[in-house]
């Protein structure tokens, strides 16, 4: 028999990859989504259940209705800039959800979870990879409700045995390599998909916040890990706690960072096409830098990343072309319209 494993926020971005990645290691994830900022169209390998996660109610009935081995939770809100002007939203979400999550696994007895953090915990390392025992000093509400999260769950990994592990992401990019799913989000904030934007004649220019940082141009350098390596290791997570590895938090990222100008100047190679620059003010919230050490998810999970950043940008593209063509006609492309991938 398949096992089951409920996947909170499962019709998003990385949740619909994580279920791709979930069908092809033989589990069977259920989708648990409000649908708010998820896509019906996302979820293709497994049931959609719709409800809120602040419904404690609603998401037992969902896990003693399916018996879940395990809970992968996304059901959160991640923009930085959205998270500084409405905290609010930002705590009732990710904090109250969760807490909701939480009692509802106790309550149903499902003690197995692999939540979705994010690096934005970590305190300014400057120059420094970040690794694991990076002091712990969110700069922006986001990262606040996410290491909050992560507080909770260690108090109720001591108090009822709940077996976790969060891990800690970089900034993910990319596409399903087979063009299934990829990034789409409204409004889309995020930087490789308003580039490609730009390049597709959909944005008159790319804007970069803040071109007077500390860095080699000036911008902002980030850790890109593409989504599907991301994907792969929620999956070796899973499968690291149900095998009865210990509960632990891990950074996920390649370990290399590229500043926003390096960034666009490998779409512009990519796409073939002129990519208009805009410079900005710095946002409030934005680090420097982040760059990972990823060595605790290799020597624990033997997690490595397969993808390189020139890769995960062809393959947004691919994706980014195919959503153009189909929500606004056929767009000019270049002249291959599918660009091979490779690591």
């Amino acid at each position: 028999m398949i096992p089951n494993v409920l996947v909170t926020g499962g019709a998003g971005y990385i949740g619909s990859h994580v279920c791709k990645q979930l069908a092809a290691a033989r589990y069977r994830p259920v989708v648990f989504d409000n649908l708010s900022r998820g896509h019906r169209d996302f979820v293709r390998w497994g049931p959609l259940e719709i409800g809120e996660i602040a419904d404690t109610q609603a998401v037992e009935c969902v896990l003693r209705r399916h018996r879940p081995v395990a809970v992968i939770h996304f059901a959160g809100l991640t923009y930085v800039g959205e998270s500084v002007s409405d905290p609010l939203l930002y705590y009732a979400n990710n904090v109250v959800g969760s807490w909701s999550l939480l009692r509802a696994m106790h309550r149903c007895g499902v003690a197995t979870l692999v939540f979705s953090s994010t690096c934005a915990i970590y305190a300014p390392a400057g120059s420094a990879a970040i690794s694991e025992d990076t002091p712990q000093q969110p700069s922006n509400p986001y990262g606040s409700t996410k290491l909050m999260t992560e507080r909770m769950i260690t108090d109720c990994c001591s108090a009822y045995g709940l077996r976790w592990n969060a891990l800690r992401y970089f900034n993910a990019c990319g596409a399903d390599p087979e063009g299934e799913i990829g990034e789409r989000h409204k409004p889309e904030t995020h930087l490789i998909p308003r580039i490609l934007m730009a390049a597709g004649g959909e944005l008159p220019s790319i804007e970069i916040f803040g071109s007077d940082y500390d860095t080699s141009d000036g911008t902002c350098i980030r850790d890109y890990i593409h989504v599907d390596d991301l994907a792969r290791a929620h999956v070796q997570a899973l499968a690291y706690l149900l095998e009865g590895g210990s509960p632990t938090a891990l950074n996920l990222g390649t370990g290399t960072g590229h500043s926003v100008r390096e960034v666009v100047a490998m779409a512009e190679r990519v796409t073939g096409r002129p990519i208009p620059v805009l410079l900005s003010r710095r946002r409030p919230g934005d680090a420097e830098r982040l760059i990972a050490d990823p060595r605790r998810a290799e020597l624990i999970l033997g997690f490595r990343t397969r993808w390189s950043l020139e890769a995960a940008i062809r393959s947004a593209w691919n994706w980014h072309l195919s959503e153009a063509g189909r929500t606004f006609g056929e767009i000019p492309l270049p002249a291959s319209r599918a660009i091979e991938i490779s690591p």
